[in-house]
This record gives C-alpha cells, sequence and structure tokens, in this order.
C-alpha cells in the first residue's frame, strides 16, 4: 500500500509543484492514515468509506484540532482522487464524505505597544547578530510575510533605494511588491552595510538573512530569534512570526487601511481568509 503513497507524493512534487512543508505534511497525514488501515486491511480496494470514517473518529476521539482533521481529510481525498484517476481504483470511497467543519479561531495579535517593545530590543546592541534580527523583526512586522518568505528572501528581493521588497509565492507562482515603512528600511540597508558583511562566508551566499556559519537563516531559526527577544522584552504571551503577521495585519486595518489592501500585501488569494481581520479590529485589538 505505501508504494501507491510514494507515487502520489511524487506526482505532488512534479506535477503540482508543491512546497517541502506542504508535501512533508502529506507524507505525515497519509503515512498515519496508512498506519491505521494496514491493521484492518492489506490493499486499497478494501478501503471503504466505513473505514475512513473510523478513522476520523479515531482521531477524534485523540482529541484533535478540528482544523487538523479538516486537513488530513483533505490529504485523504485528495490521495483517493489520484487513485481512481490513475487506474488503481475504479471507485473513490471519499466521493460522498463530507470535510469536516473546522471551528474558526480568531488570530492571535499582541498590541502595538508590546510590538514596540520588541523591536526596541536587537536595538540595544549594534552586534552583526543584532543588526541582523533587527532588520528581521522590522521587516516581519513592516510586511506582514510568513516566516517561509522571510527565509527565502535574497538579497537582489530588497531594494533600498525604493523601500520595497519583492515575495516570491512558490506555490503560486507569483511575487508581490511590498512596501517598507522608513524605520525597517533603514534596519535592512543597516544590516546589509554593516550586518551582513561581517556573517557572509561565501560572497556568491545570494540569501538574505544569516546565520552564524554564514548560510541562509531558516525556519526554526527564526522562530527561536524571537523566542529569544520576547523573553528579554518581558512579554508574557506567546508570540510566534505568524503573531506578527497577524497584528501587522490588524493594526493597518485599524490605522484605515482597505481590507483589499491587506488581502494583497499578505498575498491572500481570496478575501474571505483576509475578512477575520475586521473582526479583531471591530474588538479594539
Amino acid at each position: 500500500m505505501r508504494d501507491k503513497l510514494d507515487t502520489f507524493l511524487t506526482c505532488l512534487i512534479e506535477e503540482k509543484g508543491y512546497s517541502d512543508n506542504t508535501l512533508a505534511a502529506y507524507r505525515n497525514d497519509l503515512t498515519q492514515f496508512v498506519n491505521f488501515l494496514s491493521r484492518h486491511v492489506s490493499n486499497w480496494d478494501q478501503v471503504d468509506l466505513a473505514l475512513i470514517t473510523a478513522y476520523i473518529l479515531y482521531m477524534k476521539e485523540r482529541e484533535y484540532a478540528s482544523s487538523t482533521v479538516a486537513r488530513k481529510v483533505a490529504a485523504i481525498k485528495s490521495f483517493f482522487h489520484h487513485l481512481v484517476a490513475t487506474g488503481t481504483l475504479a471507485d473513490d470511497p471519499t466521493a460522498t464524505l463530507d470535510s469536516p467543519k473546522v471551528k474558526k479561531r480568531l488570530p492571535r495579535t499582541i498590541p502595538a505597544d508590546d510590538v514596540e517593545r520588541l523591536l526596541a530590543e536587537p536595538a540595544k546592541s549594534s552586534t552583526p547578530k543584532a543588526l541582523r534580527d533587527r532588520a528581521l523583526l522590522e521587516l516581519l512586522y513592516a510586511t506582514g510575510m510568513r516566516v517561509t518568505e522571510a527565509v527565502s528572501l535574497n538579497v537582489d528581493d530588497l531594494n533600498v533605494p525604493s523601500a520595497t521588497v519583492r515575495v516570491r509565492q512558490k506555490r503560486a507562482g507569483k511575487e508581490r511588491i511590498l512596501p517598507l515603512y522608513n524605520r525597517a528600511r533603514k534596519a535592512l540597508e543597516f544590516y546589509l552595510q554593516k550586518g551582513r558583511l561581517q556573517l557572509v562566508r561565501d560572497p556568491k551566499e545570494p540569501a538574505l538573512f544569516l546565520n552564524h556559519r554564514g548560510q541562509r537563516l531558516t525556519r526554526q531559526g527564526l522562530w527561536l530569534i524571537i523566542k529569544d527577544y520576547v523573553e528579554k522584552a518581558g512579554i508574557d504571551t506567546e508570540v510566534t512570526p505568524h503573531t506578527l503577521r497577524h497584528s501587522f495585519a490588524t493594526h493597518t486595518l485599524k490605522e484605515g487601511a482597505d481590507l483589499h489592501e491587506i488581502q494583497k500585501l499578505l498575498g491572500h488569494a481570496n478575501i474571505s481568509t483576509t475578512q477575520i481581520y475586521a473582526q479583531l479590529s471591530r474588538r479594539g485589538e
């Protein structure tokens, strides 16, 4: 049964162009599904709607979040669609399966005062690392970009004279140009002039943000940087890179920005995804 799973994952890479993170999520979700099935059946044509429903109940009994269950079911439906399309199965057992309802939770934000405290922390030092961290935090809050987008930036994506940064959306094959407020532009310019030059080892390294080895900063590294400054700033609530993204959207909306403008800045494909920030804005967050 696992050979069909490997074929499907290869298809996601070659035909869909899915990112490494998305591919890893599919692999984990479907491997868990196969492990469950292997205790009951030995072939894909033995899997029916009742067995898939039993798996969904199995997840709910273990108190998986509704969003997690919905994601796993979506992966299962995509996989069976692939099995039918490639002729492995004649019928799709998930054809009449409804996607689980997801409980909508408002994104976590932090007040503007806490954001300022966080941004002020790396400014207390002038080491190459501190210059990088200041530029990184200012950029995240100035643009609301995603973690992967930030660590994927190259030096040539930054246009200091025009105070803009280019973000490439790999999955959609698109890019968007984001404006930088003056403080973020200056922090990035200073990092390029003073910080990055001391961090880089290979002159041909294209990455904008580098770790202590002179290599591209990772997602995990970015998370640890934020965690460190949150503690130093004495902020009690949990703050992640996505918290800064949510805070950017909510604060920008409160300052008078149009919802469609926020949608473009965040790179949302659908305005309905962006509308949740209007709820936060009305709540005064």
